[in-house]
C-alpha cells in the first residue's frame, strides 16, 4: 500500500505525499545510520556502571565531544522524518488526533534528547576530566561529583527511552488507523515503541547496563532500521509507479 492519493486527482495530488514519504524515510535512515556509525566506531564502550574504569576511558577520548554532537545531529535528524511522515499521516478533512499527538512526541523527545547529550557529551565529560586530573583528597570529591551528573544522565536517559517509544507507538498507531502507508510498517513502529519504553523503564531501575537492556538493545536496532527502510521503499516504489 503506497500513500491514499492515487483516487482520481492526478499526479499533482499523488506526488507531493509520495515525495514527502520518501523524504521522511530518507531523513529517518540516514539519521539512523549516522547515530550508528558514530557510537559503534568512535564511542567509548566498556561495563557502562563500573565507573572508574568507564569514566577512565571517557577521559582518554579525544572525541567525545565531536562524537555527541554528530549523535545529536543524527537523532534530530531521524526524528525530523517523523515529523515529515506526520504530514504524509494526515487526514483527508485534516490531521488526525493520533498523528497529532505522535508529532507532539517527537518535539518532546527532541527536546530532552538536547538535555541529555549536552550532560552526556559536555557536563560529563567535563566532570570526569576533572576527576583524572586530581590528585590526594580532591579526587574522590571529583569522583562523586562525575558520578553525580552520570546518574542524572541515567534519569534523562530513562525518559528519553520511554519518549521515544511512545513516539514510536503512537506513529504506529497512526498508520493503522490512517492507512496511508502499509499497515506492516505500523505494527513495526508500534513494537519498536514498546520495545523502547521497556528499556527506558529498566534505565530507571538498572542503570545503563542490564541483560534485558542487550536484548532490547538489538531488537530497538532492528525495528528501527526495518521501519525506516520501509518508508523510504514505500516512497521510492510509489513515485516510481505509473500514474494513470
Amino acid at each position: 500500500m503506497t500513500p491514499d492519493v492515487q483516487g482520481g486527482e492526478g499526479a499533482d495530488t499523488a506526488d507531493p505525499p509520495l515525495r514527502r514519504l520518501t523524504i521522511a524515510g530518507g531523513l529517518m535512515v540516514g539519521g539512523f545510520l549516522l547515530n550508528v556509525i558514530l557510537t559503534a566506531a568512535l564511542h567509548p564502550s566498556g561495563e557502562e556502571d563500573d565507573h572508574p574504569a568507564i569514566f577512565t576511558k571517557y577521559a582518554d577520548s579525544s572525541s567525545w565531544v565531536a562524537v555527541h554532537l554528530g549523535q545529536f545531529i543524527g537523532v534530530l535528524v531521524t526524528l525530523g522524518g517523523l515529523l515529515v511522515l506526520y504530514r504524509v499521516l494526515r487526514a483527508a478533512d485534516g490531521p488526525s488526533l493520533l498523528a497529532q499527538l505522535a508529532a507532539a512526541a517527537a518535539v518532546a523527545t527532541a527536546a530532552i534528547w538536547a538535555v541529555l547529550q549536552g550532560l552526556d557529551g559536555v557536563g560529563l565529560k567535563q566532570a570526569v576530566d576533572s576527576w583524572v586530573s586530581a590528585s590526594g583528597s580532591d579526587k574522590a570529591v571529583r569522583f562523586a561529583n562525575a558520578e553525580t551528573v552520570r546518574w542524572l544522565e541515567w534519569g534523562f536517559q530513562s525518559y528519553f527511552r520511554i519518549l521515544l517509544g511512545l513516539t514510536l507507538a503512537l506513529f504506529g498507531a497512526a498508520i493503522l488507523v490512517t492507512r496511508q502507508i502499509p499497515g506492516w510498517l505500523g505494527l513495526t513502529a508500534c513494537a519498536a515503541g514498546a520495545c523502547s519504553l521497556v528499556f527506558g523503564v529498566d534505565v530507571g531501575y538498572s542503570g545503563l547496563a542490564s541483560g534485558l537492556q542487550d536484548v532490547l538493545g538489538v531488537a530497538i536496532f532492528i525495528l528501527v532500521l526495518v521501519f525506516a527502510v520501509g518508508v523510504l521503499v514505500s516512497g521510492v516504489r510509489g513515485l516510481g509507479r505509473p500514474r494513470s
